[in-house]
C-alpha cells in the first residue's frame, strides 16, 4: 500500500510540474490562459492529495493547528506597547554599555598598551 501512497504523491508534483510547463508553454500575449494553467495543475494535484493518506494527514494536522491558533490569548495593546517600551529601553542601555566597553578598550589598547595615543 506504501507504494500506492508515493505513486500518488508522484502524481500530484508531475501535475503541478505540468501546470508549471503550460504557463510556459502559452504564447506572452495570453498570460491569462497561462495562469490557468497553473491553477489547473494546483487544482488536479490538489485533488489527487485529497485521495492519498499524506493528504488526508496534512489536513488532520492543518486543522489541528487552526484549533490550536484559535486557543491564543494575545496581549491587549496596552501590554504590546509596554513590552516594546520595554525592549526599546534594554537596546537603548545595551548600546550604552557596549559603546562604554569599546571604548574603554580603544582607550586601553591604543593610549595605555600601545602608547599611540
Amino acid at each position: 500500500m506504501q507504494s500506492i501512497e508515493r505513486l500518488k504523491v508522484m502524481a500530484a508534483l508531475a501535475l503541478v510540474a505540468l501546470g508549471v510547463a503550460g504557463f510556459y508553454m502559452v504564447p506572452a500575449g495570453q498570460s491569462f490562459v497561462g495562469s490557468l494553467a497553473v491553477v489547473a495543475g494546483l487544482a488536479a494535484a490538489g485533488a489527487v492529495m485529497w485521495f492519498s493518506e499524506t493528504g488526508r494527514a496534512f489536513v488532520d494536522y492543518a486543522r489541528d493547528s487552526i484549533k490550536e491558533a484559535q486557543k491564543v490569548v494575545w496581549p491587549s495593546k496596552k501590554e504590546t506597547w509596554q513590552v516594546t517600551g520595554v525592549v526599546f529601553l534594554f537596546v537603548a542601555v545595551l548600546a550604552l554599555f557596549m559603546w562604554v566597553v569599546d571604548s574603554g578598550l580603544a582607550w586601553l589598547f591604543y593610549d595605555i598598551v600601545l602608547g599611540r595615543g
